[in-house]
């Protein structure tokens, strides 16, 4: 009988060591370290992102007063793109030869690039420093943290996802806040070198927690850069399409809400701030959607924070236009920024989910090239929008911001009905 218990307990033990096929367990102390480190390097890269309604109306006043709210906001449309294009080469290396050729050059290409923001006054210098270089160096830091989270959390990606995200949105909450302050001390340029500095020291820390699960392999040459076969399947073609559609429209108030708040006569402190409230509530609607996806499916969850993410605009955004009111306005951000933090949470869980876990990052790539299509063209198509309008009416950019999101929920809804159909489940 103890030999028995004794075999028993072995087999237990090497489970615990590797699994079958040679790549440690999920999650353990190495999976919660890769966590943490995705969560400091999605803290420095879209959390900083998040702030662009700062710069955006910081340039507009100041160094860029000149151009117009569409070109201005070509900056940041750039530096999204890139946060999602370079997904197909990224993705390719990390699945072949780990993070380390992918984290390690792009983290010093953030810092680089605010350095050179911090010396540039022209609008061509502010656009490739901020625009082109740290849009590249964010891409890297973010697909390569996400997908080493993918392949460290199987059972519980949702959870795991929604965590390394919330550290965008804390980074949206604190950065604004800091920059804020350290620019009244030290002026647009000396805050900007702090903030490197700040982004410098959190990016050391990702570089030395995050690990990939699965082993090195050799360079595949067949392996297609761009995997057109996916769209085969309609599920995943209307997912993605209802995908590009809500992230059409969903950096709206990202970048414009804090203008139109200083339009409408708030102080500059409180315009500036309701990027921190949108982001602070969206903390939780990175935590807790996620980790009810994980029971009651992924796209179901999606598809229900995606209408009310173009629901509040339509509902409480669009009458603030017409009627202003701080109370208004606020009510607005923190309902916004629940669903549109649970949003952006899921939608790589959801392309997680659509087949193995050794091809994470080429299916990856695949969307995030599709999706950086519509975070390059959507920003300056609003911005175009604000200036047939006189740069003081909003209602147009809000009504087209709030469609492209309802109609993408639309699309994301079938794409929910056609994955439960075909698997016989409606917890998809």
């Amino acid at each position: 009988m103890s030999d028995v218990t004794d075999s028993e307990q072995n087999k237990e033990s090497a489970t615990v060591a590797v699994t079958s096929d040679g790549v440690p367990p999920e999650e353990g102390f190495l999976g919660w370290l890769c966590l943490v480190g995705a969560f400091f390097g999605l803290f420095c890269t879209i959390g900083f992102m998040n702030a662009i309604g700062v710069f955006q109306k910081t340039y507009e006043a100041d160094m860029l007063s000149t151009y117009t709210s569409s070109e201005i906001s070509w900056i940041f449309a750039v530096q999204l793109c890139l946060m999602w294009a370079p997904g197909p080469l990224f993705g390719r290396l990390i699945d072949t030869y780990g993070p380390a050729p992918v984290l390690y050059p792009c983290s010093i290409l953030c810092v680089f690039a605010l350095c050179m923001t911090s010396l540039a006054d022209d609008y061509y210098e502010i656009f490739l420093a901020q625009g082109l270089a740290f849009g590249i160096g964010s891409g890297g830091v973010f697909t390569t943290c996400l997908v080493c989270v993918g392949q460290w959390f199987v059972r519980r990606r949702g959870l795991a996802t929604g965590i390394a995200t919330a550290g965008s949105s804390l980074g949206g909450v604190i950065f604004p806040i800091f920059f804020n302050r350290v620019m009244g001390t030290v002026g647009f340029y000396g805050a900007v070198r702090y903030t490197a500095l700040f982004i410098g020291v959190l990016l050391v820390a990702t570089c030395l927690c995050v690990r990939a699960r699965l082993p090195r392999k050799k360079w595949n040459r067949q392996t297609p850069w761009f995997d057109v076969s996916l769209f085969k399947e309609k599920q995943f073609s209307c997912y993605v399409f209802g995908a590009w559609l809500v992230m059409w429209g969903l950096w709206a108030p990202f970048d414009y809400l804090s203008s139109m708040a200083g339009v409408a006569g708030f102080s500059d402190m409180l315009a500036l701030y309701l990027i921190s409230i949108v982001n602070s509530t969206s903390i939780p609607g990175r935590l807790i959607p996620p980790h009810l996806s994980d029971t009651l499916g992924y796209f179901n969850v999606l598809t229900f924070s995606s209408l009310g993410t173009g629901a509040s605009m339509l509902v409480l955004w669009l009458p603030f236009n017409y009627h202003h009111s701080h109370a208004g306005i606020i009510v607005f951000a923190t309902v916004y920024g629940f669903f549109s933090g649970a949003v952006v949470s899921l939608l790589m869980p959801c392309v997680a989910k659509a087949g193995k876990i050794e091809t994470l990052g080429q299916r990856f790539g695949t969307f995030q090239i599709v999706i950086s299509v519509s975070c390059l063209t959507g920003l300056p198509t609003m911005g175009a929008i604000v200036n047939q309008q006189g740069g003081t009416d909003f209602s147009g950019l809000i009504i087209f911001a709030s469609t492209a999101v309802l109609l993408g929920t639309g699309f994301l809804a079938l794409s929910t009905r056609l994955l439960a159909k075909a698997r016989g489940t409606r917890a998809v």
